[in-house]
């Protein structure tokens, strides 16, 4: 999807009948039975309904590839082999093919992979939640999202290396798994691992490395303050009204705030719980403080022109011109003008 808010012409190979899965997680579904999970990741592409087990279908598929500059697939190791369709084969063949395999778990392993399994696995739960609380997941398919953005940027990398000069076969050969965008999403989280030796912990709205960098209650609803240097606490103790906080010499850095995190915490959360959230953040904003409240996915998208066709507006400088096909809804188009159905 990220490619063809960009501008790719993009064709989406399904299965006949049931098509791509996420067709049925819903509900909710559209007026036209199109669920919302579904409709979220498929703006801009055009659908086609192949059997890959039918020699006709399969050559459809295969002369697609040919004029194609790139190829994107799911599939687990070795069954589009099985199915006729060998990648190597067809990068050896077509010299500016571009090829992006996403799995779960890489190009070694069988399993397959859903984003709440990789969370599971990968970390993230484990450092989710309340200190004292179970592991949680995250609220959205993060793992799914982060991985996408992987492959996009991977593909636009491989497509300018091989507009500028011939590319060897390995590296228009791309694999993208589930598993190794979540742990390189781990960050700061991996790293204070590698340098203290210990593992992670959960912080719930806290932060480890920085105070205060937390979720607060005003008077009437959720704020959040994220003070990620000296001259903001300063700003925000003055800001707060804590004047003896701000000329504390033990609270001057960072460190010394994390070491007296509960002391900080508690002249905070006593003081922002006096005031309504917007009487705090108008304050805290004056004095160039990061905080925000905690809104709604309504009250966020009531923000945005986002629609209930096609999802919410690209995140990259692109544009929408198709909503989220129907299953086949372009399959004759393109099983008669191949790839000038786009024209």
């Amino acid at each position: 999807m990220i490619l063809g808010d960009l501008g790719a012409s993009v064709i989406k190979v399904e299965r006949p009948g049931d098509g791509d899965e996420t067709r049925g997680w819903g509900p909710p579904f559209d007026a036209d039975g199109q669920s919302a999970y579904f409709l979220s990741v498929n703006r801009n592409k055009k659908s086609l309904a192949a059997d890959l087990r039918n020699s006709d279908d399969r050559r459809l598929v295969l002369e697609l590839i040919a004029d194609a500059d790139v190829v994107l697939d799911n599939f687990l190791p070795g069954s589009l082999e099985r199915l006729g369709i060998d990648p190597e084969r067809e990068l050896s063949t077509h010299e500016s093919l571009v090829w992006c395999t996403i799995s779960g778990f890489g190009p070694q392993s069988s399993r397959p992979g859903y984003d709440y399994v990789i969370q599971a696995e990968c970390g993230w739960m484990s450092i989710t939640g309340e200190a004292d609380g179970p592991p949680m997941k995250i609220g959205v398919a993060l793992a799914d999202v982060i991985a996408g953005k992987d492959a996009a940027i991977a593909i636009l990398a491989a497509i300018a290396a091989r507009d500028a000069r011939p590319v060897p076969l390995r590296q228009r050969r791309i694999q993208i798994s589930l598993a190794d965008s979540a742990r390189a999403s781990l960050v700061n989280v991996a790293q204070n691992v590698l340098v203290s030796g210990k593992d992670a912990a959960r912080w719930g709205n806290a932060h480890p490395n920085l105070v205060p960098y937390q979720l607060f209650d005003a008077a009437d609803r959720p704020i959040v303050i994220a003070v990620g240097s000296d001259g903001q606490w300063r700003a925000c103790a003055r800001a707060l009204g804590l004047l003896d906080l701000a000329e504390d010499d033990a609270l001057a850095t960072n460190a010394g705030r994390v070491q007296q995190r509960e002391r900080v915490v508690e002249r905070l959360a006593a003081r922002l719980r006096e005031k309504p959230a917007q009487y705090w953040i108008d304050r805290l904003a004056a004095a160039a403080v990061p905080c925000g409240l905690v809104r709604s996915v309504a009250e966020t998208l009531g923000d945005t022109a986002a629609d209930p066709r096609t999802g919410v507006p690209p995140s990259v400088p692109g544009v929408v011109t198709l909503a989220a096909p129907k299953l086949d809804e372009h399959g004759a188009s393109i099983r008669t003008l191949g790839w000038r159905a786009f024209g």
